[in-house]
């Protein structure tokens, strides 16, 4: 899967959604003007980087869109089920809601989350024209927020699963994952029968959580038939992608982005 380079920024887009014309990128740490340990395209002021430098990485980003860093609408993300819908921008003057899913029908709104390891999940309905993103750690993952997003799509859009493709970019691969016994008691209880599809003892008392299988679960059980899985590991090519588990939690946050076509 080849970087895309534009305004010296690099991304990586998927083939399902490139195909039905979405705009969306899964961006890299590189291009932007942050200093260390944030080098350089960091997009979260929660980790110690100043809101100028955001800013202006987070423009860097938009204007590949041609949008501004005032189009978007993100939340605070905290590991959690809730979903937001916004047919509007968030007020930067405004503080984020609290959630881990967006959901917008407006071409002019621009969604975005950060992330580091985390799995990013995209979601287009062909039928409604409707976009979201979704922010899945372990916890997002164990109380199934791929499921809660698809729920919301149909509740405030009227979607049908089966008109939703899905796509689930850069992060945290099996091999890297490792997790402690409460963890992965969580994980079997969230996954019940499908438990050993998602969850590897590899030693006696060493589990790795595979978040890509579970989440395709969790949209497979919603209904939904294309769901594509970009299969790469942040924790693998750090040069690229923030891993907060292989930089020992002291790195930045890197952006996701979907529009609609206008």
């Amino acid at each position: 899967m080849p970087f895309i380079e534009k305004n010296g920024l690099k991304f990586l887009t998927l083939p399902s959604f490139e195909s039905e014309g979405i705009t969306h990128g899964f961006f890299t740490r590189q291009g932007g003007v942050s200093p260390q340990p944030w080098q350089t395209l960091n997009v979260a002021t929660s980790v110690g980087d100043s809101r100028e430098n955001v800013i202006e990485n987070r423009n860097r980003i938009l204007s590949t869109f041609g949008m501004r860093y005032d189009s978007v609408f993100d939340t605070w993300q905290v590991h959690s089920d809730i979903v937001h819908h916004s047919e509007n921008p968030r007020p930067v003057d405004q503080p984020h809601k609290k959630g881990d899913a967006i959901i917008t029908s407006n071409p002019k709104v621009a969604l975005m989350m950060v992330f580091a390891d985390c799995v990013p999940i995209l979601f287009y309905d062909t039928e409604k024209k409707i976009i979201a993103i979704a922010h899945a750690g372990w916890q997002g993952t164990v109380k199934h927020i791929a499921s809660r997003t698809v729920e919301k799509m149909q509740e405030v859009y009227g979607s049908r699963p089966r008109q939703i493709i899905a796509g689930i970019g850069p992060s945290i691969g099996i091999d890297h994952y490792e997790i402690g016994e409460s963890t992965a008691q969580s994980v079997r209880i969230s996954f019940r029968e499908k438990q050993e599809a998602v969850l590897q003892e590899r030693e006696r008392g060493h589990f790795h959580f595979d978040m890509w299988k579970a989440n395709s679960i969790l949209l497979e059980q919603m209904g939904l038939k294309n769901i594509e899985v970009a299969g790469i590991c942040t924790a693998c090519d750090m040069q690229h992608w923030y891993s907060h588990r292989g930089e020992q939690g002291n790195t930045g946050r890197f952006a996701a982005v979907i529009t609609l076509p206008v």
